[in-house]
């Protein structure tokens, strides 16, 4: 039997500021699925029908956008997921070493979920954050640069108490500096 999802009265006047904010309501797809991800957790097809239905659209243009984007979640989840970026900045400067290490303190593969459901393991592509490689994303949210195994130890001791890492601010050279040197 599947699942049967609803908004919240809290999502649903959310849901009506988004749309006020367009001429029309195709263009509250994209902020409507984050609604949708966040109370639920993923977008799974029940979750887009919702959306559908709410935004009264075809069931087909909501399930395109959610499973066009990587960042909606089509399948359920770990509380906490991680995203290791593994394209080729990343992978020189060791992203996929950072990967297996992660894999292995969690006993789990990329695609994998804890039992617990605390963590779940991703291989993405480019988060854009190459000056700063290897490097993974937070549940859509917090960067974590310039990985180290010690440092993958700290975030996940962390997030196992609840806590999101602190916002690492990374600063790009001054063109003046290097010119000087």
């Amino acid at each position: 039997m599947e699942e049967t999802y609803e908004f919240t009265k809290e999502d649903l006047e959310e849901i009506e500021a988004i749309k006020a904010k367009f001429p029309e309501v195709m263009p509250a797809t994209l902020p409507t699925l984050w609604v949708a991800q966040r109370r639920f957790g993923h977008v799974e097809p029940p979750v887009q029908r919702l959306v559908a239905k709410t935004l009264d659209l075809p069931e087909s243009h909501v399930h395109g956008v959610a499973t066009f984007y990587t960042q909606y979640y089509k399948e359920r989840k770990g509380k906490y997921v991680l995203d290791v970026c593994t394209t080729t900045s990343c992978q020189l400067c060791g992203g996929y070493k950072m990967l297996h290490y992660l894999e292995d303190k969690l006993g789990i593969k990329a695609g994998e979920t804890t039992e617990d459901g605390m963590f779940s393991i991703q291989s993405v592509e480019c988060l854009g954050a190459c000056g700063y490689a290897p490097m993974m994303q937070i549940t859509n949210d917090v960067y974590v640069n310039n990985l180290t195994e010690e440092k993958l130890d700290k975030v996940i001791d962390s997030l196992k108490e609840g806590k999101m890492p602190e916002f690492e601010s990374v600063g790009m050279p001054l063109l003046e500096n290097i010119n000087n040197k």
